[in-house]
């Protein structure tokens, strides 16, 4: 891990993800990227040309001094901590900036939304999550530490899902924690008996390559919802961190199935790190 994306608006949910991400910085000597979205209104077709530049750069120079006194915290002491400003208005970009600057991480603050809010609009985190190539780790609340002893990871044991599971593997390594990876069985047509399952997670494992001296269990629920299995059985287990891959859906298909990782970022109290499909 060399490089951590923090997407940064000035609220205390982005003080949050950066301190967060200098809790993880300070294990594996990373730099931090503090990311701000500056969102210029529309020109005015009723502005000479020279007056909208003019307007522009004021905006970039307020940016840049916000940033910089928003960067002057104790906890960034001693890391190094580079501040990026980019002209867009849609968050779904900080996925372009992650590939530009070859970022391993994006950590993000959230409040979550519910309701219409969320049918309608879902949240910036959502859409992070939506488009982001690299992994996205989301924080509802000041995090005290990182030192993270249980994490549950929700799979399918799909073939599609092992660069995830492999991925998953590689980024959690630095926390040395247990894993626990959940399949939620749903009561449909896809529900499956305990030997199939079994001989999924099997052929799955095998797949992949785990090593089983990571200390991974392999679990199995049944539940109504993906949702519902995976945040009752993290309160179980008294997990501090749960994972999940994402296929990144958008348009009508998004609309329809939906995507459990932006439902678990909006719903969950625990911190979520998803991996992209």
């Amino acid at each position: 891990m060399k490089k951590i994306i923090v997407p940064v608006d000035f609220s205390i949910h982005s003080e949050n993800a950066l301190k967060t991400a200098a809790l993880l910085a300070k294990k594996t000597n990373a730099t931090i990227i503090a990311l701000h979205m500056l969102d210029i209104q529309e020109v005015n077709l009723s502005e000479s040309p020279s007056y909208q530049q003019e307007k522009a750069v004021f905006f970039l120079k307020l940016a840049e001094k916000k940033i910089s006194e928003f960067l002057q915290k104790d906890f960034l002491e001693d890391l190094k901590v580079v501040p990026l400003i980019k002209h867009y208005k849609i968050f779904s970009e900080v996925n372009q900036v992650a590939k530009e600057v070859n970022a391993d991480l994006i950590v993000m603050g959230s409040h979550g939304v519910s309701g219409l809010k969320e049918f309608f609009m879902g949240s910036n985190t959502e859409k992070v999550i939506r488009f982001s190539e690299v992994p996205v780790f989301v924080v509802k609340k000041e995090l005290k530490d990182t030192d993270f002893k249980d994490v549950v990871y929700a799979t399918d044991f799909s073939e599609e899902s092992i660069p995830a599971f492999k991925n998953m593997l590689k980024t959690l390594d630095v926390f040395n924690a247990k894993k626990h990876i959940l399949y939620v069985n749903l009561p449909n047509e896809n529900f499956k008996t305990s030997p199939e399952m079994d001989a999924i997670a099997h052929e799955f494992l095998m797949k992949a390559e785990g090593n089983t001296d990571r200390l991974i269990n392999v679990n199995f629920v049944c539940e109504r919802s993906i949702e519902k299995g995976i945040l009752n059985f993290s309160n179980a287990v008294g997990a501090d961190l749960i994972t999940t891959a994402t296929h990144g859906r958008t348009g009508l298909s998004h609309i329809f199935s939906g995507s459990i990782s932006e439902d678990l970022s909006n719903h969950a109290a625990l911190p979520i790190m998803t991996f992209k499909i």
